[in-house]
């Protein structure tokens, strides 16, 4: 019984996962469900999964580049961010580097440092083209 519901929860991808304050990662970290940083990661934050949610509070830091679907930061990134669905920016979020989004929730007091630039949508909308009896002069 106790096997079963250990392996139910480890298929939930909605599980969070949480990094104390005070401890400091230094490497690559991937996750998948949910990842609440109150420590620091010197290295690249990677989700695995487009349900994947990223936060970071007010008193997390990553120096490296940060890869997810959806993220609320709120403490200081010194690199690039990439977040393919929705971030929001809390007051006290500070990003020293480019960042590309597809969707953003700005706070006022949040801070970005480098570039910022929208992601389009991977499926572009294209004109149909004219029929040839549209072609025709048509008199004003």
């Amino acid at each position: 019984m106790l096997n079963r519901k250990r392996n139910d929860r480890s298929n939930n991808s909605h599980e969070t996962s949480l990094i104390a304050r005070g401890t400091v990662i230094r490497g690559d970290l991937r996750f998948s469900g949910a990842l609440h940083l109150d420590g620091r990661i010197e290295g690249t934050v990677l989700a695995e999964g487009d349900d994947a949610m990223f936060t970071l509070s007010e008193h997390g830091h990553v120096h490296g580049e940060i890869h997810v679907p959806q993220a609320v930061i709120n403490g200081h990134v010194t690199g690039d961010v990439y977040v393919s669905a929705r971030l929001e920016l809390a007051p006290q979020a500070r990003i020293d580097g480019d960042l590309r989004y597809h969707t953003l929730e700005m706070a006022a007091g949040a801070q970005v440092n480098g570039r910022i630039s929208r992601q389009a949508d991977e499926a572009q909308r294209e004109l149909p083209a004219p029929d040839a009896e549209l072609d025709e002069a048509v008199p004003a």
